[in-house]
C-alpha cells in the first residue's frame, strides 16, 4: 500500500481561501481516508459521485462554511485516500467506511448528504448510524442500473467497457483527457460548468498505482447499490430526496426511492444534470440550508 506521509492538499488549497484543513483518518484497519474539514455548527458529511473526490465539493463548501461544521472524505481508494491491494469497493465496505468516518470522529446530531454514489451512501449509511444521523439529504441518488452509461455514447463505451472481464483492466487504465472530459460531461446541461482543473485533479489522482483497479472496481459494483435500496424502508432519519430535472434517473427510479422511504421531502433542480454540485452550487447549498 502506497502512503504519503501527508494529505494531499494542492488542489484543495486553488479553491478553500487558506480556510479549513486536510486531514487522514486512520481506519481500524490501518488504511487512510482523507478529508477536509471547515467551518462551524453542526456536522455535514458530504460524499462524493463515482470517480470523484472531496474536490467535487468545491462550489459548495465555501457557501456552507459558516454554518455547519463540514467534513468531506475521500471515500476508499479514491482522490487522495490509501489504495489498498485487494480491497473490494462494493456498497457494503463503502458504507462501512462512512460508518467508521462519523463514529471514530465521535459526529453527532449529522447532516449525512452527497450524490451519486454518495447519495445512495448517506441513505444506507444513515440506517447504521440512526443515534448520529438527524437528517439525509440525498442528491441525484446512484441506486439504479447502468447509471453513467446513460450520459452519453462514449460514457457507455468506456464503462460498459471496464467492466468487462477480460478487457475491462485494459479500459480502466485509458483516461485520455478529451474522452475523460467527454464522459464527466455526460453528466451537465451547461457543460461549460465542468471545471478543467478539476478533471486536472482528478487525472493526477488518477495516475497513482493501483488507481485502475479501483477504477474498475468501483464500476463493477454499481449493481449492488441497485440491490441496496432494499435498505431504504429502515431509513428512519427525514429525507430530503433530490433530483435534477436532467439527471439520469428515470421518473419511474425517482418514486421507487421515494416511496420506500417513512418520511421524505422531494425536490427537483430544473435545467441541471447529474453533477448539480457543480453545475448548480448554490441551489444544493440553499437546500442544505434549508434542511438545517
Amino acid at each position: 500500500m502506497e502512503r504519503n506521509e501527508s494529505p494531499d492538499a494542492t488542489y484543495a488549497r486553488t479553491w478553500s481561501n487558506g480556510r479549513g484543513e486536510v486531514r487522514f483518518f486512520t481506519r481500524a484497519d490501518g488504511s487512510r481516508l482523507r478529508y477536509y474539514t471547515v467551518g462551524t455548527g453542526p456536522a455535514l458529511v458530504l460524499m462524493h459521485t463515482v470517480r470523484g473526490q472531496l474536490d467535487y465539493f468545491q462550489r459548495v463548501i465555501p457557501l456552507l462554511w459558516d454554518h455547519y461544521t463540514v467534513y468531506a472524505p475521500d471515500l476508499p481508494g479514491m482522490g487522495w485516500s490509501d489504495i489498498v491491494p485487494g480491497a473490494r469497493y462494493e456498497e457494503p465496505q463503502l458504507r462501512a467506511a462512512v460508518v467508521e468516518f462519523v463514529r471514530g470522529l465521535d459526529l453527532h446530531d449529522v447532516t449525512l448528504s452527497g450524490e451519486s454514489l454518495g447519495g445512495a451512501l448517506s441513505l444506507s449509511a444513515s440506517i447504521d448510524l440512526k443515534d448520529r444521523v438527524s437528517r439525509v439529504v440525498a442528491f441525484n441518488s446512484y441506486d439504479y442500473p447502468q447509471g453513467g452509461e446513460r450520459g452519453n455514447w462514449i460514457a457507455r463505451l468506456i464503462i460498459s467497457s471496464v467492466r468487462m472481464p477480460v478487457v475491462g483492466p485494459f479500459f480502466a487504465t485509458l483516461e485520455p483527457r478529451p474522452v475523460f472530459r467527454a464522459i464527466l460531461q455526460g453528466g451537465y446541461v451547461d457543460k461549460a460548468k465542468l471545471p478543467e482543473g478539476f478533471i486536472t485533479e482528478l487525472l493526477r489522482s488518477g495516475r497513482r498505482k493501483g488507481y485502475d483497479k479501483v477504477s474498475r472496481g468501483i464500476f463493477r459494483s454499481l449493481k449492488g447499490f441497485d440491490r441496496a435500496r432494499e435498505r431504504y424502508p429502515r431509513v428512519s432519519a427525514p429525507v430530503t430526496l433530490v433530483y435534477s430535472e436532467n439527471d439520469w434517473s428515470r421518473p419511474a427510479e425517482r418514486d421507487r426511492v421515494a416511496n420506500a422511504l417513512a418520511d421524505v421531502h422531494r425536490i427537483t433542480v430544473p435545467r441541471t444534470g447529474h453533477f448539480s454540485a457543480l453545475e448548480r452550487p448554490d441551489e444544493m447549498a440553499r437546500i442544505l440550508l434549508d434542511a438545517a
